[in-house]
C-alpha cells in the first residue's frame, strides 16, 4: 500500500518544517513547496535525514502555474497551505505583491488540489489580523465575529478564507482554515517579520537590550508551535470544519513576557521603551472552544514550558 501524499507549501518555514517532521513520522510521503524567500534550508535537514524516499523538495513560487501542475500531478491526499507573504508592514507598502502571494498563490494551490482530486486542504490564517480591533468585551475572540481586517495582509488572508469556502461549495473540496494566534517556538527566525518571542530570545542570549514598543501593556495570545502542528494534523483528518481559532484564550502582556524570558535567561537588562508602532493591536486573544469541540484540541504547553523550550533551542542553535 502506497503512503498517502501530503503537500506542504511554505514547508521550509518555522511552522511548516515542524509539520513536515511530524508527517514523515506518521508515514506520509511529503512534498515541500517553498521558494525560500523566508524559509530556510536548515529547517529541512531533519526531514531530509529521516524521510529518505518519503521526502521531496520542490523549490517553486506558489504564484506560478507550475505549482498548480505539480500538485495536480501528485494527486495528494492532503495539502497544508502555509506559504504566505506574512509581513503586515510590507503589505501596506506593497499591497499588490501581498495580494499576488496570498490570493493568487492560494488559487494556484486550490486549482492544483481540485485537479488532483485532493481529499483535504488545511490553510493557515491569521487570527490577529482577521478580526481587527474589536471591542475588548469580545475577548477572547470567537469565530462568529465578522472579519474586520485593518491591513492589506488581513484583507488578503480573509479573501483566502472566502476562496476556501467557495471551492468547497462549487467543487466539493473539503477546506479548513486555522486562524492562528501568536505562534512561537523552536526554528522561528528572529530576523525580518519575526515574533516577539524569537526576537527577545535572540537578544537576551546575546546580552543585548530588547526594545518594547509603547507601554508594553499590549497583550497577545502566545501559542506554542508544537500545539499548532497538532492542530493542523487533527484538522487534516476531520471534515466540514470551516474556520477554527487556534490559540490559548489567554492574554499575556509584552511586559509579562519580557519578565518571564529575562528570568529564564538570567538577564538583568532592562528593556528599552520606544514609541508605539502605528496600527499595533492593544489586546488580542483567540477563544479555542470550537477547536476543542471539533478537533478535540487544546493547547497543552504552558507559556513557561514553551518559553523554556524555545530559549533552550536558541541556545543550541
Amino acid at each position: 500500500m502506497k503512503n498517502p501524499i501530503a503537500v506542504v507549501t511554505g514547508g521550509a518555514g518555522f511552522i511548516g518544517s515542524l509539520l513536515v517532521d511530524h508527517l514523515i513520522q506518521d508515514d506520509y510521503s511529503v512534498v515541500v513547496v517553498d521558494d525560500f524567500s523566508s524559509g530556510r534550508h536548515e529547517n529541512l535537514l531533519e526531514a531530509e535525514k529521516s524521510g529518505g524516499n518519503l521526502f521531496r523538495l520542490e523549490e517553486q513560487d506558489i504564484c506560478s502555474l507550475s505549482v498548480t501542475e505539480l500538485i495536480a500531478g501528485l494527486k495528494p491526499d492532503v495539502i497544508f497551505h502555509l506559504a504566505a507573504q506574512a509581513d503586515v508592514r510590507q503589505s501596506v507598502e506593497d499591497p499588490i505583491f501581498d495580494a499576488e502571494v496570498n490570493i493568487l498563490g492560494t488559487l494556484r494551490v486550490l486549482e492544483g488540489a481540485r485537479l488532483g482530486g485532493a481529499r483535504k486542504v488545511v490553510a493557515a490564517a491569521s487570527g490577529g489580523t482577521l478580526y481587527g480591533e474589536p471591542d475588548p468585551s469580545c475577548l477572547p475572540l470567537q469565530e462568529s465575529l465578522l472579519p474586520n481586517p485593518l491591513s492589506p495582509y488581513g484583507v488578503s488572508k480573509a479573501t483566502m478564507i472566502y476562496y476556501l469556502s467557495i471551492y468547497q461549495y462549487l467543487h466539493g473540496l473539503d477546506c479548513s482554515a486555522l486562524a492562528l494566534s501568536n505562534v512561537y517556538g523552536p526554528r522561528q527566525d528572529p530576523h525580518g517579520e519575526a515574533g516577539v518571542v524569537a526576537i527577545f530570545a535572540d537578544l537576551l542570549l546575546s546580552g543585548e537590550a530588547c526594545k518594547i514598543y509603547g507601554t508594553g501593556d499590549q497583550t497577545r495570545d502566545f501559542v506554542f508551535v508544537n500545539d499548532v502542528v497538532d492542530a493542523f494534523l487533527r484538522a487534516s483528518k476531520s471534515g466540514g470544519l470551516g474556520l477554527i481559532n487556534i490559540g490559548t484564550g489567554i492574554e499575556t502582556s509584552v511586559n509579562e513576557l519580557y519578565k518571564k524570558m529575562s528570568t529564564i535567561t538570567n538577564s538583568s537588562l532592562d528593556p528599552i521603551y520606544e514609541k508605539s508602532r502605528v496600527g499595533e493591536l492593544e489586546r488580542s486573544s483567540l477563544d479555542p472552544t470550537l477547536a476543542k469541540a471539533k478537533l478535540n484540541w487544546i493547547p497543552n504547553t504552558s507559556l513557561l514550558d514553551g518559553l523554556s523550550s524555545t530559549i533552550g533551542w536558541f541556545e543550541q542553535n
